[in-house]
């Protein structure tokens, strides 16, 4: 089964940039779409954004503008770009693969955004 490595999170100040990178130990067209979801501290996973095969990107409608989500097939990687990071940004960013038998989640990466 495939498996997801999340990384790229850390403690940063507010106003900086990351980029996350979610790398799959297997062909990523196997899945249908790949995703960034992330859970803050004491609240409910949530969708940040979602990259279909065909590369049209979705994001969740309170987070457009300063997320970006990417794909580069030939590294069997997802990337999300996280613009200008807030406080409120803090929270474990989860990478996701799915298609219609299979969902495959990471371990997480937890990213910190201090004052």
């Amino acid at each position: 089964q495939v498996q997801l490595v999340e990384s790229g999170g850390g403690l940063v100040q507010a106003g900086v940039s990351l980029r996350l990178s979610c790398a799959a130990s297997g062909s990523i067209f196997a899945f249908n779409a790949m995703g960034w979801y992330r859970q803050a501290p004491g609240k409910q996973r949530e969708l940040v954004a979602v990259i279909p095969i065909d590369g049209r990107t979705n994001y969740a409608d309170s987070l457009k503008g300063r997320f970006t989500i990417s794909r580069d097939n030939a590294k069997n990687t997802v990337y999300l770009q996280v613009n200008s990071l807030k406080p409120e940004d803090t929270a474990v960013y989860y990478c996701n693969a799915h298609n219609r038998d299979l969902e495959v989640w990471g371990q997480g990466t937890l990213v910190t955004v201090s004052a």
